[in-house]
This record gives C-alpha cells, structure tokens and sequence, in this order.
C-alpha cells in the first residue's frame, strides 16, 4: 500500500494517515516555514519538510488513482478532537454507502482532516 497508511479501512477502501504538524508541514507558510527560516540549519529543514509535504501529495494521488479515499488528520486534532475525527471517518464511511463518489477528503470538517497547502 502506498504511504503506509496508520490506518486502513479494506472493506471501505478508506485509509487514514496520523501525520505530525512538523515533519508534515502543519501551517507551513504561515507558522512553520518562516520558523524554521529563522533557526537552525534551515536549508536542511525547509528542504526536508518540503519533499515529506511533496511525498504526502503523491501518495495521495497514488491511492487515490487505486479507487482509495484518502483522509488526513494532524496528531494535535486527534489529541484534542478525538470524536470529532471519529465522526470525520463515520460521514466519510456513509457517503461512500450511498454512492457518493465524489467524496475523497472531509474538506467540509476544519477540526480534524489536514490543511493541504500548496508550494
């Protein structure tokens, strides 16, 4: 499976990535990036953040292209939200029943699914 998803839903085709606001660039333009610019080594880092948010595009563009429905969650939401997610996955789960096909990410959900930012 792509990415290796942390978690995979076989009957539904869904798949679940837990990622980390650092190492996935969680508020990179606005928070993370002009951090790190200001740190340590930022070469190193901004290069590196930026092929794992590079990488997490492809992998879902991958499963995506296998008939998955790709769903993102950052490990502060799921700390802090957890029932919140859970009812991201349930509605996701639902609209799949009945035949939406058009449903990849819970886009309409700001608490739980990851920020998709663009380089």
């Amino acid at each position: 499976m792509p990415g290796t998803p942390d978690i995979v839903l076989t009957k539904q085709k869904v798949v679940i990535f837990c990622d980390s606001e650092f190492f996935h660039g969680k508020d990179w333009f606005t928070v993370l990036k002009p951090r790190l610019e200001k740190g340590s080594n930022p070469d190193f880092w901004i290069k590196k953040i930026e092929r794992n948010m590079e990488r997490d595009r492809e992998i879902d563009q991958q499963l995506l292209f296998l008939g998955w429905t790709v769903i993102h969650f950052w490990g502060c939401d799921i700390n802090k939200n957890v029932d919140d997610c859970i009812k991201v996955i349930e509605e996701c789960i639902f609209d799949l029943k009945i035949g939406n096909s058009d449903f990849t990410d819970p886009q309409n959900d700001d608490c739980c699914q990851k920020e998709q930012d663009t380089l």
